[in-house]
């Protein structure tokens, strides 16, 4: 399934010529990429107290970059999928799928090499991770299209299956990987994803084919990307602060900042698909959900989200800001340690 609407005119023809060997080139390509993706997304939340204090800083006192480190990567990778995956069809899916993979690696070095500490290394952190965020968006955006065109129409369930799974598994080898990593140095939760960036990049770079005809002739839906992407971010940057702390409340949802930025963002949002039906080149094709099968395919995904996402954040903060020291273990002895444990959970205590 392909993210903006058409994604161009395909060229089945061109896959055959290459043998039968290609289109398991393209799966050990995209698994991997997926696998790394879902790693770096994961590793980071259990990993998250000692690449603080690695950094000197107090999470207690910088809660705003605590809460960017986990959304920032997040926020840009849904803001930028649709839009990218139209640059896809009128430059070439592989082609950007290939930046896509070179600049996450880019962004995973920079992170292993971040020179600064305290407020400066936090700010350093963020960026990177944003840096990853945009390759990872290239990639994302791409890689299910690139499948669907290297296997035959009998085979393409299985390689998505297949890709799926690698996504997954990463989601939890990330969670023991980042415990087990930070155990030694914060630096290598980043340089994991280093020498695997780098092999597939280059794997990538020399492997791939494009097998889709790029069309020049559509438009970039200017208004619709602007509504979309600055509702989606304004809202969730005003969800983000109202997590902080707001004069003498835990929470924010009473400051006027979060409560202007929630509601401008759910305007743009509602906005987005009025946008749409009326532009002669949308980004998203509205009517694509007048098929059964996919409105409920992508119902079914975002339960999918919210239920795998949620259920991972609540299980770290249970069974180590919780769990752990009910059972005979100190705050400081687990990897939630002390004061980060106290600063998530006061809200819900």
């Amino acid at each position: 399934m392909t993210l903006a609407g058409n994604r161009g005119t395909e060229n089945p023809a061109g896959i055959q010529h290459r043998g039968i060997d290609y289109k398991w080139i393209v799966l050990s390509i995209t698994t991997i990429e997926m696998f790394m993706v879902s790693v770096n997304g994961s590793i980071i939340l259990i990993s998250l107290p000692t690449i603080f204090n690695g950094i000197n800083i107090d999470p207690l006192t910088s809660f705003q970059y605590l809460i960017w480190v986990l959304m920032g990567y997040n926020l840009v990778t849904a803001t930028l999928l649709l839009s990218f995956g139209r640059l896809s069809d009128m430059y070439g899916r592989v082609k950007l799928y290939n930046i896509g993979f070179a600049i996450f690696t880019l962004g995973s070095i920079l992170l292993f090499l971040t020179p600064n500490t305290g407020d400066a290394g936090a700010i350093e952190i963020i960026v990177f991770r944003l840096v990853q965020a945009v390759g990872a968006s290239f990639t994302f955006s791409n890689s299910a299209a690139i499948l669907t065109d290297a296997f035959p129409e009998k085979e393409r369930g299985k390689a998505l299956g297949l890709n799926m799974m690698a996504f997954l598994s990463g989601q939890f080898i990330g969670l023991v990987l980042g415990g087990i990593l930070a155990f030694y140095n914060w630096r290598y939760v980043f340089l994991v994803s280093v020498p695997v960036g780098i092999l597939g990049t280059i794997w990538a770079f020399l492997k791939l084919k494009e097998t889709h005809i790029p069309d020049r002739s559509r438009k970039i839906d200017v208004w619709g990307n602007l509504a979309f992407v600055g509702g989606l971010t304004i809202f969730l940057v005003g969800i983000t602060y109202a997590l902080l702390p707001y004069g003498q409340d835990p929470m924010g949802w009473g400051s006027s900042w979060v409560i202007a930025s929630i509601f401008i963002g759910i305007v743009l949002l509602i906005a987005f698909p009025i946008i749409e039906s009326r532009v002669e080149d949308p980004m998203f094709r509205l009517s694509l959900f007048r098929n059964r099968m996919f409105s409920l395919a992508n119902i079914a995904g975002f339960l999918n989200a919210i239920a795998c996402g949620g259920m991972m954040f609540m299980l770290i903060m249970l069974l180590q800001g919780i769990w752990l020291p009910l059972h005979g273990y100190s705050y400081e002895s687990t990897p939630f340690w002390g004061e980060f444990s106290c600063c998530l959970l006061r809200p819900v205590l």
